[in-house]
């Protein structure tokens, strides 16, 4: 499966790729994800795309890389004064927003590959159980 990529080999960060349950697999198979540009914004349901078309979500999961830059989630007041988000053990101030992987989320390898499995498995336990 081929996506446009920064040089580094990762898709580029102002893709998104959608996935519908039911369809995940034969998509992938095909080598034919839904994929079109990054959502604009949020609405109290879901996201708006660059046509300006709502779409009905219940989960966003960013990949932001190893050196997180979240200036939109500003406006949401989910940052602190040096733009880190504001969150315990990946659990933002911001209900139903959760972070995995940040630096230091609940113990000093949350940041690594080794670390962030125990991290991805707690806020997946808190995500489905609200």
């Amino acid at each position: 499966m081929k996506f446009p990529s920064e040089p580094n080999g990762y898709p580029q960060r102002e893709e998104a790729i959608r996935y519908f349950s039911g369809q995940y697999k034969e998509r992938v198979a095909a080598g034919k994800p839904d994929q079109q540009p990054m959502f604009t914004s949020f609405y109290a349901d879901g996201v708006v795309w660059p046509n300006g078309t709502k779409e009905s979500v219940d989960t966003v999961i960013y990949a932001t890389d190893y050196r997180p830059h979240l200036p939109y989630l500003q406006a949401m007041r989910t940052l602190g004064a040096e733009g880190r988000p504001l969150h315990k053990a990946g659990i933002s101030v911001v209900p139903g927003l959760y972070y995995v992987g940040l630096e230091g989320q609940r113990s000093f390898a949350s940041a690594t590959l080794r670390g962030v499995g125990p991290d991805v498995n707690f806020v997946m336990q808190k995500l489905t159980s609200s």
